[in-house]
């Protein structure tokens, strides 16, 4: 499918792939007003959220790469730096992984590159989170109003204790781009893969950015941000 998106700027484009719940203009709004000016800023809503509507979650990580095929097709883009936290960057691991060519740059952050020892114990936390997002009436009405779709098929989905594709990111192989990978040193298991994938492929750029956990480009947006440009600088010189 092609995936609603906003567009804003020229240049090089930078595609930022959002977090789960949010929409491509709710999530890296920083980082959007931050390049503007000297890029072209895609912003697509993953299938499910905002205004891509599509209750099918099927295969929604495989889905979802060729959403992304789709929409930049449609857009007239060859090829593109690609960003994604979270949900956003499995997406991006994905796509990457399937449309090598595409793929000039791919900055992943709130990844797990490898399945914690504890993963049963998180996952179980995150479920009971969920649940309790469902009791709180103000969040229910805030997504809502943000999602076409039925957004609960997504915590559906996080349910089973199977959905992180571990198999995805364990592994490296097929992409060619060179990768920076972002992290919060709050987040230990997520930490753990600066040193895992420099191990596994060349052309690895690890950064990982003091006082932030999981959603590092909103928790440290201005550090965040600053390495980005210098990993897109070196990129495209």
């Amino acid at each position: 499918m092609i995936l609603h998106t906003e567009v804003f700027g020229e240049g090089q484009p930078i595609v930022f792939l959002h977090t789960g719940l949010q929409t491509g203009l709710t999530d890296f709004e920083y980082q959007r007003e931050y390049f503007k000016n000297k890029y072209k800023i895609v912003l697509p809503d993953l299938r499910g959220h905002g205004n891509s509507v599509e209750d099918d979650f099927t295969n929604f990580f495989e889905d979802s790469a060729e959403d992304i095929a789709e929409t930049l097709s449609h857009l007239g883009i060859e090829s593109t730096h690609l960003v994604g936290c979270s949900l956003g960057a499995l997406v991006g691991l994905y796509f990457a992984k399937r449309f090598p060519s595409k793929v000039k740059s791919l900055t992943i952050s709130g990844v797990l590159a490898k399945r914690p020892d504890n993963w049963i114990e998180l996952q179980k936390e995150g479920v009971e989170h969920q649940s309790q997002l469902l009791k709180n009436n103000d969040a229910v009405g805030y997504f809502e109003n943000l999602h076409k779709s039925n957004w609960r098929q997504f915590l559906e989905m996080a349910k089973n204790e199977n959905w992180y594709p571990f198999e995805e990111t364990n592994d490296l192989d097929g992409i060619i781009a060179p990768i920076l990978y972002m992290v919060g040193e709050g987040n230990k298991a997520e930490a753990k893969g600066t040193l895992f994938y420099p191990s596994i492929k060349d052309d690895v750029h690890v950064s990982i950015i003091p006082f932030a956990s999981h959603l590092v480009h909103s928790e440290q947006p201005d550090i965040y941000s600053r390495i980005l440009e210098k990993f897109l600088n070196k990129v495209d010189n």
